[in-house]
Order: C-alpha cells, then sequence, then structure tokens
C-alpha cells in the first residue's frame, strides 16, 4: 500500500498484472485502487465491485483470473475488461469500475492524474 500522490515504479507491477493501493487524496479518508500494468500503460480504478462494493481480491494483489485475461471480483466471480473496466460476466453486467486516471512520468513513477 501506498501514501501520498505516488504510487510506486512501473517497474514494480509485473506486466500483465495488477497491485493494490491505498491513495491518500491529502486530508481524506485513503481510497483503495487497484494499478493494471499492460508494457508501459496502466490503468487505474476504484478497488470496489459495482454488484455490492466489496475489494476484488481477497488475498493482496490477486486481481486476475486465472486465464490473466480479465479482472476479477473474488466474492462472486465477476469478470472486468482492463481496458475500459466494463464488467462482461457476472451479477454486474454492463457495470464498469470506477476509473482512477494515471499517468507515468518520465522516471517511471505511477501516480494519480493531477497529482
Amino acid at each position: 500500500m501506498s501514501g501520498g500522490c505516488f504510487l510506486c515504479h512501473l517497474t514494480e507491477i509485473p506486466d500483465g498484472a495488477a497491485r493494490g493501493f491505498d491513495w491518500d487524496r491529502g486530508g481524506e479518508r485513503p481510497v483503495p485502487i487497484l494499478v493494471f500494468r499492460r508494457g508501459e500503460q496502466v490503468y487505474g480504478y476504484r478497488n470496489a465491485c459495482p454488484h455490492i462494493g466489496v475489494p476484488l481480491e481477497m488475498d493482496p494483489d490477486r486481481f486476475m483470473n486465472r486465464e490473466g485475461t480479465h479482472l476479477q471480483c473474488s466474492t462472486h466471480g465477476a469478470l472486468f475488461r482492463v481496458d475500459d473496466g466494463m464488467c462482461v460476466e457476472g451479477p454486474c453486467v454492463g457495470r464498469p469500475l470506477r476509473p482512477v486516471p494515471l499517468v507515468v512520468d518520465g522516471e517511471g513513477r505511477v501516480m494519480p492524474a493531477g497529482s
């Protein structure tokens, strides 16, 4: 988990995997988010299933389905596309994860956009 605007270096997230963080927005309660990496690109989402609001993972940083193709809610198996967070299977089909825009700076630091 991380505090402040800096979450991690890009290289700290394995390619094709996701990690969880507590996004400290300064003075507010930290927001649980997940960051997925595909090559040099990152995708960020709030770590809350749109079905019932539970975190997607039961074990730390275990966000992917077995095949490594989709983010998966471990509570009820809902599958989400990485590129847009849309649920494509499970009780919340058609409802997306809430996006968290991210940037990777010139030194490879991953941060919420606007930080």
